[in-house]
């Protein structure tokens, strides 16, 4: 199956949810929460992202994770990942209890297209200090696409994880999980990136984009955003309608997607130093605010 089939097919598939312009979301993917060891991207960034999400959870928003949320192709089990980084999911499980909660399938937590997995590692977990079984996310499901409709224009925002574009990623994202755990997991101490991810082979990563972009462009230029290569892009109205959120595992910074009053803008949160000399985390408008309504889908 070509890349075209399977973004069209992730596309036909995606469930839709309406919203309108007093609708708020953010949007963050490829965050690769781990174990906190040596070896987890995420661990440096955790309370860049645990502050931003809380900041999120009090607006009002909605949060619609696009993939790689979770690092399992490093880990072999969830419940690791869930016992280094309890208060992050702490706040997840206050998005999903109020329905305001999106999660979709990523190369790293392809694993969770495994209904029988999902249910047994999140739908509940073991506290240690009551000795009983506490529900996490019951009933969750994972989705690869996820299309927002808005009730008025028509206007169609489409989500999907990107490596639907990238072979190796999507159909042997087994042999790369093999790869990764007996031999990058090891490397990535001395600084020695996985060749095979785009995020750190370039070449790869222009291989993606080019071919989400073409698929936009034979789709009636469909607005489209993608994580994945962990590259941020915010197009002008004018061009190829192909937005990524970037990731949250930038050197000291996290970058995303907000959606809200009618309008898209990329942002970032990072510590910054005070002149007291105090840090704090502050959140910095990278591109936008720019209307969606500016970015039309051709008609057929």
């Amino acid at each position: 199956m070509s890349s075209r089939k399977r973004i069209t097919k992730t596309y036909r598939n995606a469930p839709r949810v309406l919203f309108n312009d007093d609708s708020k979301f953010i949007l963050f993917s490829d965050c690769h929460r781990g174990d906190n060891s040596f070896a987890d991207d995420f661990a440096n960034n955790r309370n860049i992202y645990f502050h931003a999400l809380k900041h999120y959870y009090n607006e009002g928003f909605i949060y619609c994770e696009l993939g790689d949320g979770d690092e399992l192709w490093e880990n072999l089990e969830f419940k690791s990942i869930l016992e280094a980084h309890k208060n992050v999911f702490d706040i997840m499980v206050q998005f999903f209890n109020e329905n305001r909660l999106y999660r979709l399938l990523g190369n790293h937590d392809m694993i969770y297209r495994n209904k029988k997995y999902v249910a047994k590692h999140l739908h509940s977990y073991f506290d240690k200090v009551t000795a009983t079984d506490k529900p996490l996310f019951p009933d969750i499901s994972f989705t690869e696409g996820l299309v927002l409709k808005h009730e008025e224009t028509g206007q169609e925002i489409f989500m999907l994880h990107g490596h639907q574009a990238d072979w190796m990623n999507y159909r042997g994202w087994r042999l790369n999980r093999f790869m990764v755990r007996a031999l990058w997991r090891q490397l990535q101490i001395f600084g020695i990136g996985d060749p095979t991810s785009p995020a750190k082979n370039y070449r790869e990563l222009i291989k993606v984009e080019k071919r989400c972009k073409r698929w936009i462009i034979e789709n009636n230029n469909l607005l489209t955003i993608t994580g994945h290569t962990h590259r941020p892009r915010f197009p002008e109205p004018h061009e190829i309608p192909l937005f990524n959120d970037g990731s949250c595992v930038h050197p000291r910074s996290i970058t995303g997607l907000e959606i809200e009053n009618g309008e898209i803008s990329l942002i970032k949160w990072h510590i910054q130093t005070t002149e007291n000399g105090t840090l704090r985390v502050v959140r910095k408008l990278l591109e936008g605010p720019q209307s969606l309504r500016d970015y039309k889908t051709n008609s057929p």
